[in-house]
């Protein structure tokens, strides 16, 4: 059977009201208005006085394509936004300033942002909350106090980067993986997975290395969709740290293997989206001189990561990726098949090794003689996976 999708993105119809406040990061809020629509997401704007004087209400409203709220007025727009029944499905606050914060924290309602904040906590609305001001105000007990206890309300606080003696507005990618988790559904809530993700590399010498063209996207594509949907998410990699993942990282297939060996002792799942080197060398001591004619490098494998953690673990559920330069579906279906009988995995992911390093993909979810297409983003890939994942767990 053969079914074909362009799946759906991390935001699909989910309706937000972008609370703006007095920050200079205000200015960033017009392209995050863009990255919420771009990811499913419709939007309308409110935004405090303060916030007028940073960014003028016409940008946000072209971003969003809504009129913005900047007073509240006989319409009761914070009802009408995010009352019971309200338009809104979460109230995202940002940037948030230390004023903001503190105020949400007291229920002093002064702002339409503040006022759409109270409304939205006594109906029991999601709430994300990205803060953003100086470093030393972040710092403040006060300011640190009431983030604390809008957390203990269950409002999801998003980390802001710490740099140049400012706490910067955290990232867009950041902002609506979090808001995915709030509102998407949570279907690996309490559920720890663990991804392998990107390249191995093996050393020859101190100075050169073999390895492969995997960039990594895919497997954080499917880190940051099981994070969306709710899982603890383990991400094994030679990578970035990621927001939304414990980050444990490796070079070597054997350091990747031990790491993740040592990871899914209590997890619920492994995704291996990794492109572990089937190969390695004895690293030499010292640099390789140039200029020899007849260099050799013995090559000898490198255990089989799948079959290593199917032995240790025989009952948990493994997704395996399965990269070809050759054949058509047919044939990719057939080697995504023969190495899920092999090892007995959930499913696997099969792609052709051309869209490895590129930020679109095609990809077949291989169970047996069912086979489905994905085409679109990684992140589309991902979410497939991820709600695939838990429709297995």
């Amino acid at each position: 059977m053969f079914t074909g999708n362009r799946y759906m993105s991390m935001l699909d119809g989910v309706h937000v009201a972008l609370g703006v406040c007095g920050s200079i990061a205000a200015v960033k809020t017009v392209e995050l208005a863009h990255e919420l629509r771009r990811q499913g997401a419709e939007v309308r704007a409110v935004m405090t006085s303060a916030s007028e004087g940073i960014i003028h209400p016409w940008s946000l409203e072209y971003a969003t394509e809504n009129e913005v709220v900047t007073e509240i007025t006989g319409r009761v727009e914070h009802v009408e936004l995010c009352g019971v029944d309200g338009w809104a499905d979460l109230l995202l606050v940002a940037p948030a300033t230390a004023n903001t914060v503190g105020k949400m924290a007291a229920a002093v309602d002064d702002t339409p942002v503040t006022t759409c904040a109270t409304t939205a906590f006594g109906a029991g609305m999601p709430v994300v909350v990205v803060p953003a001001m100086h470093q030393p105000m972040y710092n403040h007990p006060g300011v640190l106090d009431a983030i604390d206890r809008i957390e203990s309300w269950g409002v999801t606080f998003v980390d802001p980067r710490i740099e140049e003696g400012k706490a910067k507005i955290a990232a867009e990618e950041t902002v609506v993986t979090e808001l995915a988790r709030a509102t998407t559904g949570d279907p690996l809530a309490g559920q720890r997975v663990v991804v392998t993700s990107g390249a191995t590399t093996e050393s020859v010498d101190p100075i050169r290395t073999l390895s492969n063209r995997a960039s990594g996207r895919t497997g954080r594509a499917v880190a940051r969709a099981c994070y969306a949907r709710g899982a603890e998410v383990v991400v094994v990699h030679d990578g970035p740290d990621l927001p939304w993942a414990t980050v444990e990282r490796v070079e070597s297939a054997a350091e990747m293997l031990d790491a993740v060996l040592a990871h899914t002792g209590d997890a619920d799942a492994l995704l291996s989206a990794a492109a572990i080197s089937d190969y390695t060398v004895e690293t030499a001591s010292a640099k390789l001189r140039s200029g020899q004619t007849n260099l050799t490098l013995d090559l000898r494998p490198t255990p089989k990561l799948l079959d290593a953690v199917r032995t240790e673990h025989p009952d948990l559920p493994i997704v395996g990726f399965k990269a070809e330069t050759e054949g058509d579906d047919r044939a990719l279906h057939e080697q995504a098949r023969r190495i899920q009988r092999r090892v007995d995995l959930a499913f696997v992911v099969g792609n052709p090794a051309s869209v490895m390093g590129e930020t679109d993909t095609r990809a077949l979810l291989v169970d047996g003689d069912d086979r489905e297409a994905v085409e679109g983003s990684k992140l589309d890939l991902g979410v497939r996976v991820a709600d695939r994942l838990a429709s297995v767990l």
